[in-house]
């Protein structure tokens, strides 16, 4: 049987295996499967479990654990059995498709003992979606449309599989859809109010994220913990992701004098680890870099080779691009891209940093911009190369050494952070 447990078991949780028997009552704790062989394949993560311990936590339920289960049929139900001896709210993602191997909707109706039905209003919803008359519609999207006799199901607006929600008495369990965007939304716009209703979780209270760049995960949080007097009510969590780190603060309530808690909680943050916080109000690093630029009135020259075009497709998402983006250059190696431009950058064993000032010039007048930033080509084989990063600022032109350890995405993803940075800082400037 191929289950990986990922996370720790909490067992004898008697509490949290039944419902609350008053208003007064705590959530019950919660257990998540998680479906896919893809998983256990190592193709991509299970960010599910992240997702919504992440989500969840602030509205008071504790996760009690978290398992990774292949589509098999046998194998799903030992997880099923599993999971409902340790809480009385399951959450299953995954397996709701069209597909043969999406098998989650048989598995849960033979292990609750519920049967399916087809639901009028989610065959309403796929004749609406495809715009055809219900007996036109696939046999496998109508099967997505079957429901739980007994319990109910989760509108997904942003796909074709409901969400279902199987209640046979001790324990409810309840099917997500795998896919992370109709999986997350459904999780804000129908899970979580069911959840209000049904098991008493508060409403979600005053949070604030603060967006970190340029330093580690582990030294906010120990600043936090040596300089910053956390209220004991307040539940931080925190996200870190191609080199940057998002601390979410959550209060429980979420009145007036909960807000300025975290106006309060926010400027004491900020005293400790200003230099390092990019955004309060949700925004992208890029989305930041480009607002500053454009209320700065200049516009941005790219010219690219270790990051293989990679800035200029992350600066391509925010409205202001259109308005800050002069030109994007991009080549395999310095020479080519200084054909490009129209640059002279020397011969080849010229020092890197000063051909990086050479590109940055060169695009700069080659786009007729006030900014530029040039990548340079760095090391040709695999391990630690370091690269040349040359900004041009008006009159200003500051280089900084960089580290790119291979050609992969994630490397060249770390990289376009560090640049993105260093422009962030120069915009700091006066």
């Amino acid at each position: 049987m191929r289950l990986i447990l990922l996370a720790s078991i909490l067992v004898g949780l008697a509490a949290g295996r039944t419902r609350a028997a008053d208003d007064t009552a705590a959530p019950p704790d919660y257990f998540i499967v998680v479906t896919g062989g893809e998983l256990l394949e190592g193709a991509y993560p299970d960010g599910h479990t992240h997702f919504l311990t992440r989500t969840l936590r602030p509205l008071g339920l504790r996760c009690a654990g978290s398992l990774t289960v292949d589509d098999h049929h046998a194998e799903m139900l030992a997880a099923l059995r599993f999971a409902t001896n340790r809480a009385s709210l399951v959450l299953v993602t995954g397996g709701l498709g069209p597909t043969p191997n999406d098998i989650t909707r048989e598995t849960l109706s033979e292990f609750t003992g519920i049967p399916l039905r087809e639901s009028e209003t989610a065959v309403a919803e796929l004749e609406r979606r495809f715009r055809q008359p219900r007996d036109q519609l696939r046999a496998n999207l109508r099967r997505q449309c079957l429901v739980p006799a007994r319990g109910g199901f989760f509108r997904n607006p942003a796909g074709t599989a409901v969400g279902l929600v199987f209640e046979p008495g001790a324990a409810t369990v309840i099917a997500l859809p795998g896919p992370p965007r109709e999986l997350q939304a459904m999780v804000r716009d129908e899970l979580v109010p069911w959840l209000q209703r049904h098991f008493r979780a508060r409403p979600p209270g005053a949070s604030l994220t603060l967006r970190f760049v340029g330093v580690g995960q582990s030294q906010i949080d120990q600043t936090l913990k040596d300089k910053v007097a956390l209220p004991p009510d307040v539940i931080v969590t925190s996200l870190f992701e191609g080199s940057r780190v998002d601390f979410t603060f959550h209060l429980p309530g979420n009145g007036a004098a909960d807000a300025e808690r975290l106006r309060q909680l926010e400027a004491a943050v900020r005293r400790e680890l200003g230099e390092f916080i990019y955004a309060a109000d949700g925004r992208s690093l890029e989305a930041v870099v480009l607002a500053e630029l454009r209320a700065r009135g200049v516009r941005l020259a790219l010219a690219e080779v270790a990051s293989g075009g990679s800035l200029a497709a992350a600066l391509n998402g925010p409205a202001e691009a259109d308005v800050v983006i002069a030109g994007a250059f991009a080549a395999p190696n310095d020479s080519r891209l200084a054909e490009l431009i129209q640059a002279n950058v020397g011969p080849a064993d010229a020092p890197g940093e000063a051909r990086a000032k050479t590109l940055a010039q060169a695009a700069a007048a080659h786009a007729r911009a006030g900014w530029a930033v040039a990548v340079g080509e760095g090391g040709r084989d695999p391990g630690d190369a370091p690269v040349w990063v040359a900004v041009k600022a008006g009159d200003r032109l500051e280089t900084r050494r960089l580290t790119l350890r291979d050609r992969s995405d994630a490397s060249r993803a770390g990289l376009v952070t560090q640049v993105l940075d260093q422009m962030r800082r120069l915009l700091r400037q006066p």
